[in-house]
């Protein structure tokens, strides 16, 4: 790479301050108010069923450009694509109903199935898996990933807001947001096997557990090693401060399972994984604040020694590791059926329901006591991603707890019929009907496509300019980067192939 240009480019990305809180929710809700709009038309006019071409091309302008969209044409105007998004569907919803689509709304199933169930709750109940799959915690997994991936090459061009960037050392950005809610993310399906270790008949050992995950981490820890290697190699613009000299976002997905597994064994004597979030974002907040590490992360020489060259990512992985846990402690709540022959399924939802609002309250409430003054009684840190420190910590835990209600309730209000299901056959018809195919396809496949969209991110940044390119020029680039990842997304699951890695 030209030298100059690289000097360019790595100056492009240092040094930014962020911007305001507000403007990234206005930003993110555009996820949640495009769902609502495909909601409405699934709902009302069953538009997404059959899946047409014109169904397709809906799909991708809501719940993928309309992202991109959010992050630069429409920058400084999040609140308006949010109106252009909203108006509709409340018109859809306000409107006069079409005896047809709502016929076609409701999934297809047999007469016989519900009468069956009548007769016999119990056998209908024993088919039903106790940790189903949720429609919306589908479509907030494939939001986040799509917000991801298309900042991840959209920072490159100048269409892209700095604001919305990474921040050197201080301060808030939605691409800040974005990292931390990968890995609240990756906690909440991982209490999935949580929940399933539960019920087996025997529980596995620590060691077991250590080694299992030791397995899972080997393709991550070899992808964070392709990527050092070819960034180095081809001499690739980086921003050294973002993680260190070596270390990469790999490395700490790829080391969070082992320490994951550590902590779990903690919950014999700390059963709730909220408190052992909070208990490990204290202490290393407490380790910032009265010993010498905050200065020696963020200020002091790179010695020679492998941590002092990547301090970032080491001690970072602290934060990210409260958070995983947090995200972990979300998914224990809500991935549970939790009915029970004295709460009905409508009842179930109210409690999910009732759950997320309570944490995300308590998430919200501590993160502005940790962050602001609140009136005289708040401790005024900072937020910083570089550190992963505890304001850090809440607010991406307040932010993703938001997100998830938000997705919850668009379901419970469009589409009860998903949690009243009475058989897994019905069950399972109907969680499609309420499930985008392109943010289901994005879902199955998240690490795969996470791993394209930084290859194409690679080969965009060397094959142009992209400090360069015209406005015009960007967003054909990152329009036609979304397709093909939205592309590749929907040609593995129509292949019913899943990648895991």
């Amino acid at each position: 790479m030209d030298q100059d240009y690289k000097a360019r480019k790595e100056a492009f990305v240092s040094n930014l301050s962020g911007g305001d809180i507000m403007e990234i929710n206005l930003v993110t809700l555009v996820a949640p108010a495009s769902i609502l709009l495909w909601s409405a038309l699934q709902s009302r006019l069953s538009f997404f069923t059959p899946y047409s071409a014109a169904s397709l091309v809906t799909d991708f302008l809501l719940n993928v450009i309309a992202i991109l969209f959010a992050t630069t044409l429409y920058s400084s105007a999040p609140l308006l694509l949010n109106i252009l998004l909203i108006s509709p569907a409340v018109l859809l919803v306000l409107g006069p109903k079409r005896t047809r689509g709502q016929q076609k709304a409701k999934p297809p199933r047999p007469p016989p199935a519900h009468d069956g169930a009548l007769e016999k709750p119990g056998r209908a109940a024993h088919q039903l898996d106790p940790f189903p799959v949720h429609p919306f915690l589908t479509t907030y997994r494939a939001a986040m990933m799509v917000v991801t991936c298309v900042a991840i090459l959209a920072v490159d061009f100048r269409v892209f807001p700095r604001r919305f960037a990474k921040v050197e050392n201080w301060g808030t950005s939605l691409m800040d947001l974005g990292v931390g809610s990968f890995v609240f993310s990756a906690g909440v399906v991982s209490a999935r096997s949580v929940l399933r270790s539960r019920t087996a008949p025997r529980w596995k050992t620590l060691p077991q557990r250590l080694v299992a995950s030791f397995r899972h981490s080997i393709p991550l820890l070899v992808l964070g090693l392709i990527r050092l290697y070819s960034v180095k190699g081809l001499d690739y613009a980086e921003h050294v401060t973002e993680y260190g000299v070596h270390w990469n976002f790999f490395f700490t997905l790829g080391l969070l399972p082992p320490f994951v597994e550590i902590f779990h064994s903690l919950t014999a004597l700390v059963p709730s994984y909220e408190i052992l979030a909070l208990i490990i974002a204290v202490a290393y907040q407490v380790a910032l604040e009265s010993t010498d590490l905050k200065a020696y992360i963020l200020v002091s020489p790179r010695g020679p020694d492998l941590l002092s060259k990547n301090r970032e990512g080491v001690f970072s992985f602290i934060g990210y590791l409260a958070i995983f846990l947090a995200g972990r402690a979300t998914g224990l709540r809500i991935i549970p059926r939790g009915t029970s022959p004295s709460k009905t399924p409508q009842e179930a939802r109210r409690s999910v329901l009732v759950s997320l609002v309570a944490e995300t309250l308590v998430w919200t409430v501590l993160f502005v006591l940790n962050s602001t003054y609140a009136f005289g009684h708040g401790a005024a840190i900072p937020v910083s991603r570089r550190l992963a420190n505890m304001p850090y910590v809440l607010w991406v835990a307040a932010f993703n707890n938001a997100q998830i209600l938000l997705f919850c309730f668009l379901e419970t209000v469009f589409f009860p019929s998903v949690h009243r299901a009475s058989d897994r056959e019905s069950e399972m018809e109907r969680s499609a009907f309420a499930t985008s195919r392109i943010m289901a396809a994005f879902n199955k496949n998240g690490l795969a496509i996470f791993l394209l969209a930084n290859l194409l991110t690679g080969a965009a940044n060397l094959s142009m300019h992209t400090l360069d390119a015209s406005r015009v020029q960007a967003m054909a680039v990152l329009i036609g980067y979304a397709a093909v990842l939205t592309g590749v997304a929907l040609g593995l699951d129509v292949s019913n192939l899943k990648l895991k890695l």
